[in-house]
Order: structure tokens, then sequence, then C-alpha cells
């Protein structure tokens, strides 16, 4: 599976959910989750997506780390019992760190619009663009589209995964 992300730091959250819903997003809920991340190794990531009050998932992808709109080609797995996947993963491959977040989720033609609350980080909207079927420039058009909705500054935008981010910001 493959879509286009954008990320970026949200100063005023409030500000942008009142231009999400201007936009004509449909709400969907507040999901409450926590993602752990494991050492691969390699270019790609492996997570363990938990969620309060619902199913949790392991999921691979890959997609570069810069400051602009990107693909990231993705794989999830549904998984009947998180606490002993978790446990099997961190002792093969090692934690490479957890990310708490509450994030309300918006839908909006192609696109998901994530407003995240990011323990130890703060605020953030990320965008995902499905690649399901649809041409690629598109997509970017849509993404595109929504980013300038939302009022996405260039200077906001976000590389890396809020895994690097609070890895960044431990001592040690």
């Amino acid at each position: 599976m493959r879509n286009l992300e954008l990320k970026a730091r949200c100063p005023d959250p409030e500000a942008v959910r009142a231009r999400v819903e201007r936009l004509g997003a449909r709400y969907v809920g507040v999901l409450a989750q926590r993602d752990t991340f494991f050492a691969t190794g390699g270019p790609g990531r492996l997570k363990l997506r938990e969620v309060d009050d619902g199913p949790a998932e392991l999921i691979a992808y890959r997609r570069a780390d810069i400051a602009a709109a990107k693909s990231s080609d993705y794989d999830i797995y549904p998984v009947a019992d998180p606490e002993r996947l978790r446990a099997v993963l961190t002792a093969a491959l090692g934690d490479a760190g957890v990310v708490e977040k509450r994030r309300r989720l918006y839908l909006l033609d192609h696109t998901r619009i994530h407003l995240d609350q990011v323990r130890g980080l703060g605020d953030f909207v990320e965008l995902e663009t499905v690649l399901d079927g649809e041409v690629e420039a598109a997509a970017h058009a849509e993404l595109a589209r929504i980013a300038a909705g939302l009022g996405i500054e260039c200077d906001a935008l976000v590389a890396v995964a809020y895994v690097d981010l609070l890895t960044a910001r431990s001592p040690g």
C-alpha cells in the first residue's frame, strides 16, 4: 500500500481544527494511540500500534526523511495479542522508542487529516493521501490543496517521525 504524507508543527490546533471543518472534512473521532517502534537495522521502520478501545496493528513502512510531501510504502497486519508480540519483537530486535498520542481524525476526499497531541512533543497536523488507484499527480495536488487550506507553512514542516523527535530530545 502507498500514500503521500506531510507533517507539520501546529502552534494553534483550534484554528487548524476550524479550517479542517470549513474545508468540509468528516470528523471520525479521537484515537488514543501508543506506537512502539522496533530497531530494524534497515531503511524501513516497524511499529506496533495499540489503540484504546480498538484493534492493534503491526505496521512496516518506508519513507524518506524530508520536510516536504513524501511517499510512504507500508504494510499493515492485524494483531490479536499485542502484549505478546511486543515482548517477542523487543526481545528479537530491541525497542527503538515509544510514541503516545491523542489523534483527532478527519477524512476529506482521499486524505486522512490527523490533529495530533504527542506526549513530550506538543501539537502537530499530519496529512496522509492514499494512493489507492489514484494518479500520483492528482494525489499530490489534493495534498497540496488541503495543506494550503489548513494554512500549513513551509517552516513548520517536519522531516522525521515522532519517535525521532523524541529520541533527539532524550539525554544520552
